[in-house]
């Protein structure tokens, strides 16, 4: 560009240590009229003290290298620290010059002396200038070897061969800030970013992490501290209008303070800040009191023993040889070295009071971080040299100064070095990049009010899975809170829901929905319901399955009592009419239609109402095959009874024509086995059934969803329904033979008693077979024992009661003249 720009600080020596550092952020803006020489790039702003405490460490450890007897004996090392102003034009221009091996103050002219030669390049605190630094220098071979660019960028061995770094990638700070965020639950943040190579790659970084932590990102916004007021005033009204708590902020101090500024203008909503090293542990920075409880990870604070006095050590010609310590010492004793003018009358004398220096950030050596990195770096340069240029021979280190080195001898010793400075180790990796070791740090409020950084945990990149991260002491919170602030699009969804999606939003803003009918989630925040088991089914809260009721016709129960009261009051009737029977046996109305099927009808009708006991409680594997079979024999028994009894009235009747011989082929003996043949095929039938296939036992799970139905499955449909259609097939059979003998004369005709239960018999299980079909559950055996003790009631009360009526309250019909009185009405 025309002219040799002059370092900050400098010295000579037998070999040279460059440093690019930020002194100033700001570089003076000038506008090109491409007829006239461009003045020279020089920078305009104040003094980042912090900056200037960087390159006084580094200062510090070259002079205690060359005090040292053991680390270069003999040799002595040089220095030339430039001022890039935070600016890549600048960055460029110095690196050039570096590369070029002119040392601008030592240069002759008419040699290059091997003082001019820089072995090695410390810097720059930013990535954007380090990466331009290193494209520029990596073509000599030069290492570079920067204290603070983190860009995960500058791992790329292909592209930044040399470049080195004693401070951890951003790779790993954007993975310990996602795993942070995800420690306190924190799923819905706002993101604001430096538009450089460190904000930029690391938010990259980041937002990777972030996803695979399942963290959403509300807004993601960029900005540099050259911007226009307009795009900062901007990015600070998006993050007092968002609905995120958390703000996770990727920026170096020098573009952070901006935007901090900017916020602090108006009023905003709490918001908790979620910083990155650059400037979460930069002392300036916490000025901002409404940041207060930001947390963040930072180097590990150090110790670096003698560092204090020696930036106090300022004495006024070093102060005046100097023109950046010139600038500092005015700003800080707002005095002027030189002349008064009429102007400024205040003159630096030299007598300033040092102590005025011990709250400024230039002297704070509370919080070491950097400044250690910076530290570190002129000692892993010094270790490569002394690699290079000495040898150990009997136990004693020899240097030889006048030895001609290259930039690619050290550079292949530093790929090596590993060593320990004040109890910190210092390697390299294959990627240029030491093992990640972090604190995790806390704004927090002293009683004074001011803000202090409080370490309140530890990360440590090199341990196993899960155990990187470790918070030992209570944290403090946006607004001092003590609570862990909540920041989420949508609050957690509580188990018997489950999350649906917003349409067209991320995935952290969903609506709760509850599970469906049968299906449980017994997690926050479950995406999916699951079905319970199929003996299982959901609470109310639809949060765990409990067992199914278990439903059955049971003896406790008001229908299962109804039952067997009428089903035991059914039987004692059947007793209680064949004791009146029996009692009176020998009367005429007893004998006249057969006593002997009269009382073999009473005790299957006794059967009859029993059986149906067998359908209450619950069913087990002899219980299903008994009640069926029970109901069907004793029902057919009876049919047969009824049959025969019809049967007997129509031969009586015939038997009354003259040379009619019937009865004597349907006697009582025929009667008998009428009855039995008929009783026997339904037995048949039966055996076939339990044989083939038998009633068992089921629990139903489908006629209800909520409980389960223990009932008896018929085993063989075809056998239950043969079961039913032959009793069917009797009544009918019977019905008919009644209906032809009701209107034959006689003062006591059965036949019509017959016609009447047959009627009632026929209709009851006409109507059950669609009830039994569309009854659910224990109702289908509730219908089943109604329709027995129906049809049997209407049996024993149709062809019984008459009879028993006369025997009890009409004795004076019961005779065999009133019964044979075919003409009275």
């Amino acid at each position: 560009m025309g002219t040799i720009r002059l370092p900050a600080l400098s010295m000579d020596g037998d070999y040279v240590i460059g440093g690019v550092l930020s002194i100033h952020h700001y570089m003076h803006t000038v506008k090109h009229n491409y007829t006239t020489m461009p003045e020279p790039l020089r920078c305009t702003g104040s003094i980042d003290s912090r900056e200037l405490r960087f390159a006084q460490a580094m200062i510090f450890a070259i002079e205690e290298i060359n005090n040292s007897t053991e680390l270069l004996p003999g040799i002595k090392l040089g220095y030339q620290i430039y001022d890039s102003c935070a600016s890549v034009p600048v960055a460029v221009h110095v690196a050039f010059q570096l590369s070029s091996g002119m040392d601008p103050v030592f240069y002759t002219g008419d040699k290059c002396s091997q003082s001019g030669l820089v072995m090695g390049v410390i810097g720059e605190s930013g990535s954007t200038p380090s990466i331009s630094i290193s494209r520029i220098i990596g073509s000599f071979n030069i290492p570079q070897v920067s204290h603070f660019a983190t860009c995960a960028c500058l791992s790329d061995k292909q592209q930044y061969p040399t470049f080195f770094r004693t401070i951890p990638s951003d790779q790993f700070q954007a993975d310990a800030l996602a795993k942070l965020v995800k420690h306190f639950g924190w799923t819905w943040i706002g993101a604001v970013r430096s538009d450089s190579d460190y904000g930029n790659n690391g938010m990259a970084s980041f937002l990777d992490a972030a996803h695979k932590e399942g963290i959403c990102v509300e807004y993601s916004e960029a900005f540099y501290r050259t911007h226009p007021h307009s795009r900062i005033r901007r990015v600070a009204d998006i993050i007092r209008r968002s609905t995120a708590m958390v703000v996770v902020a990727f920026a170096p101090s020098g573009d952070m303070r901006i935007l901090l500024k900017e916020l602090s203008l108006k009023p905003s909503p709490p918001r908790q800040w979620i910083g990155s090293e650059s400037w979460v542990t930069d002392p300036d920075m916490r000025r901002f009191s409404f940041c207060a409880g930001a947390i963040g990870f930072g180097i590990e604070k150090s110790v670096i023993p003698g560092l204090r006095d020696f930036l106090l050590d300022l004495s006024p010609s070093t102060v005046a040889a100097s023109p950046v310590l010139t600038e500092f010492w005015e700003d800080a004793f707002n005095c002027r070295l030189g002349k008064s003018t009429a102007i400024d009358k205040n003159v630096c004398d030299g007598t300033e009071d040092k102590q005025m220096l011990e709250k400024s950030p230039y002297t704070d050596t509370s919080q070491l971080r950097i400044t250690n990195m910076a530290y570190k770096a002129v000692y892993a340069i010094a270790h490569a040299i002394h690699n290079a240029v000495c040898q150990e021979t009997n136990s004693t280190t020899q240097c030889d100064k006048f030895t001609k080195t290259e930039p690619r001898e050290v550079l292949t010793q530093l790929k090596k070095v590993h060593f320990s400075q004040n109890g910190y180790d210092v390697s390299f990796d294959a990627n240029g990049d030491p093992v990640a070791k972090y604190e995790l740090v806390n704004w927090q409020k002293t009683e004074s009010g001011s803000i202090e950084l409080v370490t309140v945990g530890h990360y440590d990149a090199s341990l196993p899975a899960g155990q990187e991260f470790s918070i030992n002491r209570k944290l403090t919170w946006v607004e001092g809170g003590t609570q862990v602030p909540v920041s989420v699009c949508t609050d957690s969804c509580p188990p018997g829901t489950r999350k649906v999606l917003q349409k067209g939003k991320p995935i952290c803003c969903y609506d709760c929905k509850p599970c469906p009918e049968g299906e449980i989630s017994n997690v926050t925040d479950s995406p999916d319901c699951f079905p319970c088991p199929k003996e299982f089914w959901p609470n109310a809260e639809r949060d765990t399955c409990l067992p199914k009721p278990v439903e059955f016709l049971s003896f406790n129960e008001v229908l299962g009592i109804i039952l067997a009261v009428f089903s035991v009051g059914g039987a004692c009737l059947t007793v209680i009419t064949a004791a009146v029977f029996y009692h009176h046996r020998k009367s005429p109305i007893v004998r006249a239609n057969n006593s002997e099927l009269s009382f073999l009808l009473l005790f299957s009708l006794t059967l009859c109402f029993l059986c149906s006991i067998t359908f209450i409680g619950p069913p087990s594997e002899w219980s299903c095959m008994l009640r069926h079979t029970a109901f069907g024999i004793t029902f057919v028994l009876c049919m047969s009874c009824v049959l025969g009894k019809t049967i007997v009235v129509l031969m009586a009747f015939k038997a009354t024509l003259p040379g009619s011989n019937v009865m004597k082929w349907f006697g009582p003996p025929h009667q008998r086995m009428t009855v039995v043949f008929f009783t026997f095929i339904q037995v048949l039938i039966c055996t076939i059934w339990l044989v083939l296939s038998p009633p068992f036992p089921m629990k139903n799970l489908t006629t209800y969803k909520e409980r389960i139905i223990l009932e008896c499955a018929l085993g063989s449909a075809i056998g239950f329904w043969a079961v039913l259609g032959y009793i069917g097939l009797l009544a009918v059979f019977c019905f008919v033979l009644a209906v032809l003998a009701r209107k034959l004369p006689d003062n006591f005709n059965e036949a019509k008693l017959i016609t009447f239960s047959m009627l009632i018999f026929c209709a009851v299980w006409i109507t059950f077979i669609p009830a039994y079909v569309s009854s659910p559950g224990k109702f289908t055996v509730a219908v089943e024992i109604f329709a027995i003790l129906a049809s049997s009631f209407g049996l024993i009360l149709c062809i019984f009661a008459p009879k028993c009526f006369i025997i009890l309250f009409k004795p004076e019909k019961n005779t065999k003249k009133h019964l044979m009185n075919k003409n009275q009405s």
